[in-house]
């Protein structure tokens, strides 16, 4: 591993890191504020599903469980200060939840770890799954996805005074690259770099890592990459192009043809709503995006 300066304080760097502020997360109309104060998206009423066995589950129990992530900045983080969720894609499942005609008192947000995602959903643990959830083959074998809603790509996040690696072509065997079990990221970099890798549960704590210098650059979708980076401008950034294509998509059971299309239409007539919830979690960030057509299915 190149030696790597190791931030003094790390503690008040670790808090700055889980921190949210108004530049890059929150929710329509009040960045980091409440998601109930404003939102550009209804609850609907009288709501059918045709030949949804999950939408059936989620109308006897009365709620909707949706699996997330809750330590990515401006995409999917959970504030343990004030207990409130926010980012694009808790955003994006509170519209498919309102859609479904439940609002925010009727959704139970489950934490999912990205190697448990497929599990999770076979077993029925939770309805459906919103959380950087890049839609692979592999995983279709298993589960379906409505979307894609967003469209990235992997990147690589590194100590600001990191000056040996500016890409992805740039990393040597002595570099350690750290990204989640069970993401495509982190066999991307088994499969096509030299270096060695560190896996965790969570993104965050590999930022941990490398804010520590136990590791030289942490691996996922850019997207994700800059809300650390905003985060935490004075000790980390991004380099280099992002080096694949990551779709975004609301996995959910592989038989609910009927949740994947109303899901696939409440994207493709929702324009608007997609745009001013990018526009409030992301756009000040820096990230790049615009929505994407959904797949055909069939």
């Amino acid at each position: 591993m190149r030696k790597t300066r190791i931030i003094a304080g790390l503690s008040v760097a670790a808090a700055a890191l889980l921190a949210l502020t108004a530049c890059n997360s929150g929710t329509p109309g009040t960045p980091g504020g409440d998601a109930a104060a404003s939102t550009p998206w209804t609850v609907a009423s009288g709501v059918t599903v045709d030949n949804s066995p999950t939408f059936t589950r989620i109308q006897k129990a009365d709620k909707v469980t949706i699996g997330v992530k809750e330590d990515q900045p401006g995409l999917g983080y959970l504030d343990t200060t004030t207990n409130k969720r926010s980012g694009f894609d808790v955003d994006i499942a509170r519209w498919m939840a309102a859609s479904l005609g439940y609002g925010a008192d009727k959704i139970d947000f489950k934490p999912i770890a990205s190697a448990n995602r497929e599990s999770s959903i076979v077993n029925g643990d939770i309805d459906f799954y919103v959380g950087t959830y890049s839609i692979t083959d592999k995983r279709k074998e298993q589960i379906a996805f409505a979307g894609p809603y967003f469209i990235t790509g992997q990147g690589l996040l590194v100590a600001k005074d990191n000056t040996t690696i500016t890409g992805k072509d740039s990393l040597t065997a002595s570099d350690v690259v750290c990204s989640a079990t069970g993401s495509t990221s982190i066999q991307r970099i088994k499969d096509e770099t030299p270096a060695k890798t560190k896996e965790y549960d969570t993104y965050s704590t590999c930022v941990q890592d490398l804010l520590q210098g136990q590791v030289d650059a942490v691996t996922t979708d850019e997207a994700i990459l800059l809300g650390y980076a905003a985060q935490d401008p004075d000790h980390l950034k991004t380099v280099g192009d992002v080096f694949s294509e990551e779709r975004y998509g609301i996995g959910l059971a592989k038989d609910d043809a009927g949740l994947q299309a109303f899901f696939n239409n409440v994207l493709t007539s929702g324009h608007d709503v997609w745009q001013k919830i990018f526009d409030n979690n992301l756009g000040a960030s820096g990230v790049k995006g615009t929505q994407p057509e959904v797949d055909p299915v069939g």
